[in-house]
C-alpha cells in the first residue's frame, strides 16, 4: 500500500510508472522514488498527477511499441537492447562487419527485417521511417588509441581520417532526411576534446545550426553499474525543445558500484559448464585463457621498461575485489589490460563470457547472450560495444521525452 501523496495519486489514476512519466515529463525513476518517499514529489508535479486524476486522462499508445528506432552501426546490438527494455521496436538494422552481424542475428533472430550492411552504400529513402535514430558512430578516428596509432604511423585521424571518420556525416544525411523526433549518439570520452575541441564542435554545428535539434550531452562512467571503468559520451537530440536535460541524469554512486568478483566465473560448481570457456564437474575456466610463462615474463619486462621511463604503459592486474580497465577490441592480443590473477601460476584473460558479463550483456552469472564467433572476434566485439546497463539507464531518461513528442499518443477522457 502506497504511503505518499503521489504514490496515492498514481495507484488513483491506473497509469503505469512510465505512463506518468511521460505525462509529467519526468524520469521513470523519479516517479518511482516520488511513489516510495525516498524523494520528496515537488509541489508542481503533484498537482500535475492530481490533475490527470481528476479529469480521467489515460494516454493511448498506438500499439504494442512505444516508438520505433534504427540501429546504425549496430554492432552486436547493445544500443537496442537498451531502447528495446523501455518499449522501443527496431525498424531497421546496419552493421558492415559480417562476425558481428552473426552475433546480432543469434540473439535477435526473429527480426522482421534483414541486417544491411556498408551505410555508405544505403540509400536514406530507402530506410524505413522512425521515431528514433541511435548510432554508436566508429570512434577508433577519435579516441585516445586511435590518435596515437594514427600519430605513430603519420595518418590523419578525426574528420581527416577518410574512412571512418566520415562516417559522421552518414548520420547527419539520415537524419536530414528523415528527421526522427529524436536520436542519441554514442562515442569515446575524447571526442569531446579531440583536436583541440574543434572536431566536437564541428558535430554540434551540423546537429544544432544545420540540422536544427536541441542536443545536450554527458560523458557516463559504467563502473557505476558495472565493474569497469568505461567512460562514453552520449549526445541526445530532440526536434523539437523538449526540455530534455542530462543535468538531472539519476547517476549510481561510482564508489559502491560492483567488483569484477561478480561477473567472474566462481569454478566452484555454483555454475555449470559453458561452451568451451569452462569445463569439468566445477566449470574451471579452460586453460587456454591462462597466459604463458613467456608471455607473462614480457609483459612483466615491457612495463618495468616504460616505468623507468616514467611511462604509464603496463598491465592491469586485478582480482575479484577490484575494477577493470576499459575493455578494449585488442584485447584478443594479449589481454593485457585486464589479467585475472590466479594462485600459483600466471594470470589468466577474462573469457568471453566474462566479457559479455562486463559489458552487461549478461547478469552477473548469466550466459544466455549467445557468443556464435571465435574468441578472437568476441573480444573485438565486445571492446567495441556499448555497456548495455549504461544505455538503459540513458534509454529510461529519454523515454518520456520521446513518447511526449509522439503525435500518436493521444489523451481521452
Amino acid at each position: 500500500m502506497t504511503t505518499t501523496i503521489f504514490g496515492d495519486l498514481l495507484q488513483k489514476s491506473g497509469m503505469s510508472h512510465l505512463e506518468v512519466a511521460s505525462e509529467l515529463g519526468l524520469n521513470e525513476k523519479t516517479i518511482r522514488r516520488y511513489e516510495t518517499g525516498e524523494t520528496t514529489a515537488k509541489p508542481r508535479d503533484i498537482m500535475a498527477l492530481r490533475g490527470l486524476v481528476e479529469s480521467g486522462v489515460k494516454p493511448i499508445v498506438r500499439d504494442t511499441a512505444s516508438f520505433d528506432f534504427i540501429d546504425l552501426f549496430a554492432g552486436i546490438g547493445g544500443l537496442r537492447l537498451g531502447f528495446e527494455s523501455v518499449g522501443g521496436r527496431c525498424v531497421f538494422t546496419s552493421e558492415w562487419d559480417r562476425y558481428s552481424q552473426k552475433t546480432y542475428r543469434a540473439n535477435f533472430p526473429h527480426d522482421d527485417h534483414e541486417i544491411n550492411g556498408d551505410i555508405t552504400k544505403i540509400d536514406a529513402a530507402d530506410i524505413p521511417s522512425h521515431d528514433l535514430l541511435l548510432a554508436g558512430f566508429p570512434c577508433q578516428p577519435f579516441s585516445i588509441a586511435g590518435v596515437s596509432k594514427k600519430n605513430a604511423l603519420g595518418r590523419a585521424h578525426g574528420f581527416a581520417c577518410d574512412t571512418q571518420g566520415t562516417l559522421f556525416f552518414d548520420v547527419q544525411r539520415i537524419i536530414a532526411h528523415h528527421r526522427p523526433k529524436a536520436f542519441l549518439l554514442e562515442n569515446v570520452k575524447n571526442l569531446v576534446s579531440h583536436d583541440k575541441g574543434r572536431t566536437f564542435a564541428t558535430i554540434r554545428e551540423v546537429l544544432e545550426n544545420e540540422l536544427g535539434y536541441f542536443i545536450d550531452w554527458k560523458v557516463i562512467d559504467a563502473k557505476a553499474w558495472l565493474p569497469q571503468h568505461r567512460e562514453r559520451i552520449f549526445i541526445a537530440g530532440f526536434r523539437e525543445d523538449s526540455g530534455f536535460s542530462f543535468e538531472d541524469f539519476p547517476m549510481p554512486d561510482v564508489l559502491k558500484g560492483p567488483k569484477l568478483g561478480s561477473i567472474l566465473h566462481p569454478e566452484n560448481g555454483e555454475e555449470g559448464p559453458d561452451s568451451h570457456f569452462t569445463g569439468g564437474n566445477i566449470a574451471r575456466v579452460s586453460d587456454k585463457y591462462t597466459l604463458t610463462d613467456h608471455l607473462w615474463k614480457y609483459l612483466q619486462d615491457y612495463a618495468a621498461k616504460h616505468q623507468a621511463k616514467g611511462n604509464g604503459f603496463g598491465f592491469g592486474l586485478v582480482g575479484p575485489d577490484n575494477v577493470a580497465r576499459t575493455l578494449s577490441a585488442r584485447y584478443f592480443k594479449d589481454g593485457s589490460e585486464i589479467l585475472i590473477r590466479q594462485e600459483g601460476r600466471s594470470p589468466r584473460r577474462l573469457t568471453p563470457r566474462e566479457c559479455a558479463r562486463l559489458m552487461g550483456f549478461e547478469e552477473a552469472r548469466g550466459s544466455s547472450f549467445k557468443i556464435p564467433v571465435s574468441d578472437t572476434q568476441a573480444y573485438r566485439q565486445f571492446g567495441n560495444s556499448v555497456c548495455v546497463p549504461v544505455v538503459k539507464a540513458v534509454a529510461e531518461h529519454m523515454a518520456p521525452f520521446i513518447l511526449e513528442t509522439l503525435k500518436s499518443i493521444r489523451r481521452v477522457a
